[in-house]
């Protein structure tokens, strides 16, 4: 076998795994609609930032939850995704399920109490958030 032909057996397997995990995207949006949708997640970002910026700077929370921070923030400051932003709707939904997956590990690490004590918009936006982690608000 060629050097070209291991090259093409590669990136043929890439491009395969790659379309697998497109599907899976599809499908697991399709299947849960109560999933915040991209709208709603796009309003939400520059507050999203902030909240992941302050829960990072958080010396209180476990050294773990702070490194998974810092690996989601490189992730979505990344210009290379899963799936290419330019493709509409699918673009984003990667960045949105990773970060929602990512809250939810935050949340089940270190509680709602973090996550509403750094969040700096709106009591909505805070429920949207918490949906989005599959999580719901602390009971006063």
């Amino acid at each position: 076998m060629n050097w070209w032909e291991a090259a093409i057996a590669v990136i043929g397997g890439i491009a395969l795994i790659y379309a697998a995990l497109l599907v899976l995207l599809a499908l697991y949006a399709r299947r849960h609609p109560e999933t915040v949708g991209m709208k709603d997640a796009l309003r939400l970002l520059p507050d999203l930032l902030t909240l992941l910026r302050r829960l990072t700077a958080d010396r209180t929370l476990h050294r773990g939850i702070r490194v998974r921070l810092v690996l989601l923030l490189g992730y979505l400051l990344m210009p290379i995704d899963l799936v290419p932003d330019f493709l509409p709707v699918i673009g984003y939904a990667d960045d949105v399920i990773i970060v929602a997956l990512v809250l939810r590990s935050v949340i089940r690490r270190a509680g709602n109490e973090p996550l509403e004590r750094h969040w700096p918009g709106s009591p909505a936006g805070l429920a949207l958030v918490q949906r989005l982690a599959g999580t719901t608000a602390s009971q006063p």
